[in-house]
């Protein structure tokens, strides 16, 4: 497996095209656990003087468990053409407290060069972070139509600025 170094500059239309279609997964790890959950909130910038993606994770997902213990995440983005929809479906209603997704979807885990965080051969670009800066949400600071449309069950995100280390796409070693 080899990784090829990319810019995220040259990618980020392509990330925010992916993610209002709920296009990426973030995926992260902590005591040899790992899992990844389907995104489509997210923005890449610079705060702070360096490159960031800030992702939303809501309180209830078993990913936010693993993300306060190990500050560390990809998010996994498939190449322009390729079919993940079984794969985002899945990981975007099943929860890894309760399922494997990695083994049910036979998903190829391979280990983050520069954070301990997996990235996935199947959605091969790669961006790996590391969490600089997290902020629940607060409600009374929300628009009352933004809480109707998107937390009717009141389960409101944590925002996960995270500083990107490194972008790479994966290749399979011919």
């Amino acid at each position: 497996m080899k990784r090829v170094p990319v810019s995220i500059e040259d990618y980020a239309g392509h990330i925010m095209k992916c993610l209002p279609q709920g296009g990426c997964l973030l995926s992260t790890s902590y005591n040899d656990v790992l899992d990844t959950m389907t995104i489509g909130w997210g923005t890449i910038g610079v705060d702070w003087s360096m490159p960031i993606l800030n992702v939303y994770v809501r309180e209830s997902r078993f990913t936010k468990t693993l993300l306060d213990k190990n500050p560390q995440f990809t998010v996994n983005v498939p190449l322009p053409g390729a079919d993940v929809r079984k794969i985002l479906g899945y990981c975007g209603t099943k929860s890894g407290r309760e399922v494997n997704k990695f083994k049910d979807l036979d998903l190829h885990a391979i280990k983050g060069e520069k954070v301990d965080a997996p990235a996935i051969l199947e959605l091969p670009l790669t961006i790996e972070c590391e969490v600089i800066y997290k902020q629940d949400q607060d409600p009374k600071c929300m628009s009352e139509e933004i809480k109707r449309r998107f937390y009717s069950m009141g389960d409101y995100h944590t925002v996960y600025t995270g500083k990107i280390v490194n972008t790479y796409i994966l290749e399979e070693d011919e």
